[in-house]
């Protein structure tokens, strides 16, 4: 747990999966925070505006009243400032730690993105367009796992590291995307090495428990995340 007067605060927004990330290294590492649940839209607390600047954005990590933004900083920090602590998050081998970084990069920047267009975009094309991304995204992580992670539990080797924490925020969502749009999309017979990593991943109890359920994200959807699009957004 965090030492004694060392005051850790976790701003976030329960169904980002960013702020799923750092929950999920900060269980890992065993330390003890205070959650403070965010206002999606523009309803930003001061606390949050002050602490992120820059981006306004979750998730920002307070530890002894100092603000780190972005989850990857994040991550690495409590990787770092709790070395002592849980398994190691980010791989110690220098190239070990460039692929983890390289494939969650390529699921925050491709594969997220394509996913969201299925349920953010009007035009069909576009939809049409990210499904097909969408598959290719999910198979060259199943190809990425096949080559270098195969003989190992967990991307991370024998314990959940960070490409594990990366791949299993983004999959609650393409779990919340196809109950809304009726699409299967992580298909176990498509991707059956990544449907075994899936159910060990939810084996660890402790993790799981930070897991939005399917049906939980689905009503934020249409309750929330979706009037907010269709008002920032008409014509996509």
């Amino acid at each position: 747990m965090a030492a004694s007067g060392e005051e850790v605060k976790l701003l976030g927004a329960w169904a980002s999966p960013y702020v799923i990330r750092v929950k999920i290294a900060l269980e890992l590492k065993g330390v003890s925070y205070e959650y403070l649940e965010q206002q999606l839209g523009n309803n930003k607390s001061e606390l949050l505006i002050k602490s992120n600047p820059v981006y306004k954005k979750v998730p920002v990590l307070i530890h002894k009243d100092r603000p780190i933004c972005e989850s990857a900083i994040i991550i690495q920090y409590i990787d770092e400032v709790w070395a002592g602590t849980g398994p190691s998050i980010l791989p110690s081998d220098p190239y070990e730690r460039a692929i983890a970084l390289f494939w969650a990069g390529y699921i925050d920047d491709t594969c997220f993105p394509a996913l969201l267009k299925i349920i953010k975009v009007k035009a069909e094309n576009e939809k049409a367009e990210g499904i097909k991304q969408s598959f290719v995204g999910l198979g060259l992580i199943e190809e990425a796992y096949e080559k270098s992670f195969k003989e190992k539990p967990f991307f991370g080797g024998d314990n959940v590291g960070y490409l594990d924490i990366a791949f299993e925020s983004f999959l609650c969502w393409v779990k919340m995307t196809e109950k809304i749009s009726g699409i299967k999309l992580f298909d176990e017979a498509k991707f059956p090495l990544l449907a075994k990593w899936a159910e060990r991943f939810d084996s660890v109890t402790t993790l799981k428990e930070h897991i939005p359920k399917t049906d939980k994200m689905v009503e934020l959807y249409w309750k929330v995340i979706k009037p907010i699009w269709d008002t920032s957004a008409p014509n996509n």
